[in-house]
């Protein structure tokens, strides 16, 4: 669980990482500390209270969030044209791939955008320096307003609203096995990494705090990382 300060206790932490999501001073990464085995999570919990639980709360947020989406959809609109969403193929649970829904953020002409940034999606993601956003949606990626569409993909049953990001295929097939666990659930908008190591490296050499919270899945969990997120969008750690 979380303490009051709001660090992971030694419960959920992966072992050898701090609340910062640093081992010994340097990121973690896929290799290092090794990755946990665990078990497919197949309670009553996951099984259908947390489905149900997605669903009521993200009809909830939409309810909340429709008038600032539709602002943040007519800016978009305005200031990059259509289409306003950008979908992308990503993969979900038990290996699955879906189209996850998001904002746009980047130029039309991305593709053809000179990169002084590694050219590598992984390691510029949220980043300031990437030229290929625009200054909307550099903004609307600092917050993760850009990823407000994804409450739809929840209604889908194709995402929950805490888990393991989804991630590219591209990206997936690289994975070494033991990571291939963290779509043993469903992909979540926020999760632990989000909350305790956001913006500590790429999010595929962080596989330990996926596996940490896939091997104790709970309710109580969920919770405590929802009530965390706030704080880690506008915290120091974020956009970067």
């Amino acid at each position: 669980g979380l303490t009051e300060g709001g660090r992971m206790t030694s419960e959920l932490v992966p072992a050898g990482l701090s609340g910062t999501g640093r081992r010994d001073g340097a990121p973690p990464t896929a290799l290092s500390p090794v990755l946990p085995q665990v078990d497919k999570p197949c309670g009553l919990y996951v099984r259908a209270v947390k489905p149900m639980l997605d669903q009521a709360l993200a009809v909830g947020v939409l309810a909340v969030a429709a008038l600032p989406m539709a602002v943040v959809a007519l800016v978009v609109a305005v200031t990059m044209g259509r289409p306003v969403l950008f979908r992308q193929r990503r993969i979900g649970i038990d290996g699955e791939p879906f189209d996850v829904l998001k904002f746009r953020t980047m130029r039309e002409d991305r593709r053809g955008q000179r990169l002084d940034v590694i050219h590598d999606r992984r390691h510029t993601h949220k980043s300031a320096a990437d030229p290929r956003h625009t200054t909307i949606g550099r903004f609307l990626r600092r917050y993760s307003l850009d990823e407000l569409p994804q409450l739809i993909n929840v209604l889908r049953g194709e995402m929950s609203l805490v888990g393991p990001r989804p991630e590219l295929d591209s990206v997936v097939e690289r994975y070494p096995s033991a990571l291939h666990q963290r779509h043993y659930v469903k992909p979540g908008i926020t999760g632990l990494w989000q909350v305790s190591a956001r913006g500590t490296g790429p999010m595929h050499e962080n596989g330990q705090w996926d596996l940490a919270y896939v091997g104790r899945v709970s309710l109580r969990t969920d919770l405590q990382i929802l009530a965390r997120t706030p704080r880690a969008l506008v915290g120091d750690n974020a956009g970067r």
